[in-house]
């Protein structure tokens, strides 16, 4: 999956794809790249980021998603709002990728379930705001995948086929560093739950903090792309 953020703060490339224009090109070159899914969001996902205006996000997701879909690349859409999925896979794409699971919207289930696509479930507790307050647990691993099953049931009460559906164990969503090593090493318990797992790595800050120079100083999120790779 590659990532497009139409957006002026996301972390790692917050601004430079803004622009129509900009962002269709980076999109060609994601999947030029190898990307075999080009993910589109319009709303920064980064610890303590505000919500977008609704107007805001579909006015920069739609069009770079019809570009994309009418030029044959499978686009996905990462949001939180079941008019924005709606509105996208009508103009192409095939996923609907929601980091809250469902929760965040509670319509979103039902209206997944009426359209055509895929539907991907991410591990939250909260929005960006205020998330990283919520970073508590006895066994991460065993806790993601208890509250991901109860998403997944939901999706299935809501008529989400299980073949529609994907999850991902949200690495830096009210994830501390040593969080997310965890569900790294403990990815393979995720097979309890019998569906394809997504795993959101790209230019995170724990990988930052990996890299770290010598004086602690974190590489910048564009730096990171080698070890986000591996």
């Amino acid at each position: 999956m590659g990532v497009l953020n139409v957006t002026p703060d996301s972390f790692s490339d917050g601004g430079d794809y803004l622009d129509l224009a900009a962002a269709v090109a980076h999109g060609f070159e994601l999947a030029a790249e190898g990307a075999d899914l080009v993910d589109v969001g319009g709303e920064s996902t980064r610890p303590g980021a505000g919500r977008v205006h609704l107007d805001a996000e579909l006015e920069r997701v739609v069009p770079v998603i019809e570009q994309l879909s009418r030029a044959g690349i499978p686009v996905s859409v990462d949001t939180t709002r079941h008019e924005v999925a709606q509105a996208s896979v009508a103009a192409g794409a095939v996923l609907v990728n929601d980091v809250s699971g469902g929760l965040a919207d509670p319509q979103m289930l039902a209206v997944v379930a009426d359209l055509d696509c895929a539907y991907l479930a991410m591990h939250w507790r909260g929005h960006s705001a205020d998330m990283q307050s919520r970073a508590v647990y006895r066994d991460v691993v065993a806790e993601v995948i208890e509250e991901l099953s109860e998403r997944v049931d939901a999706a299935v009460a809501a008529g989400i086929s299980r073949d529609r559906l994907v999850v991902d164990p949200g690495l830096g969503f009210a994830k501390t560093v040593d969080h997310n090593w965890e569900l790294l090493r403990g990815l393979d318990r995720f097979d309890a739950l019998g569906l394809p797992v997504l795993v959101g790595t790209s230019r995170k800050r724990f990988l930052g903090e990996l890299l770290a120079d010598g004086n602690g100083d974190l590489r910048p999120p564009k730096g990171r792309d080698d070890a986000t790779v591996a």
